[in-house]
């Protein structure tokens, strides 16, 4: 056998584990940012609109938060941040199909979800990272509650993104396990 073919066998077969291994850690890590982001609080105490642009807003949030983490954690950080994108984006498609969209429109539609998340997200990580609530607050109104008036709900919603972002700091993610706050602890409120 040629010098390295071995190897290489050696390694790809390793590579298929390790991929396998990252896929299943970003579908328990999306996991925990959907279970977060459904948090009744959320709906009822900030006035989220509890509807599919609202819930996809703070699975978003959520699962943006968990990749801002591992993006800046040493390998796998990266990987595994990304295949926590593959999951939620995964997730969409099936559903989207679901709930009876189109074969043909479905990767349209994951298309503009994907764009939306990633403007969310640059919007989301500039205000965390020059820590300007007023900033954060505005991107969260301008998106979650899409323009409308939200009674203070976004300010509330920054606080909480904030305080789950330094929650996330001190958790190492790449076991596949990450601890959300409780929404009312992490925006300062008193659960009700």
């Amino acid at each position: 056998m040629p010098a390295g073919v071995g190897k290489d066998r050696k390694m790809g077969v390793f590579g298929f584990f390790r991929r396998n291994r990252y896929e299943q850690l970003g579908y328990e890590l999306y996991g925990a940012a959907v279970a977060a982001a459904r948090d009744p609080w959320l709906y009822a105490s900030l006035g989220v609109p509890d509807t599919l642009d609202g819930r996809f807003d703070l699975v978003g949030l959520h699962t943006f938060l968990v990749i801002r983490r591992l993006q800046r954690d040493p390998a796998p950080g990266p990987a595994l941040a990304q295949a926590v994108f593959d999951a939620m984006f995964t997730d969409m498609d099936v559903n989207l199909r679901e709930m009876g969209v189109g074969d043909l429109s479905v990767g349209k539609k994951v298309k503009i979800m994907w764009e939306a998340f990633h403007g969310r997200a640059q919007a989301y990580g500039r205000a965390l990272d020059q820590e300007d609530e007023a900033e954060l607050a505005a991107a969260l109104a301008r998106n979650v509650w899409r323009g409308q008036p939200d009674a203070g709900g976004a300010a509330r919603l920054a606080v909480l993104a904030r305080a789950q972002d330094r929650h996330l700091a001190g958790q190492d993610l790449t076991g596949g396990r990450v601890a959300f706050l409780p929404a009312a602890e992490a925006a300062g409120a008193a659960p009700a």
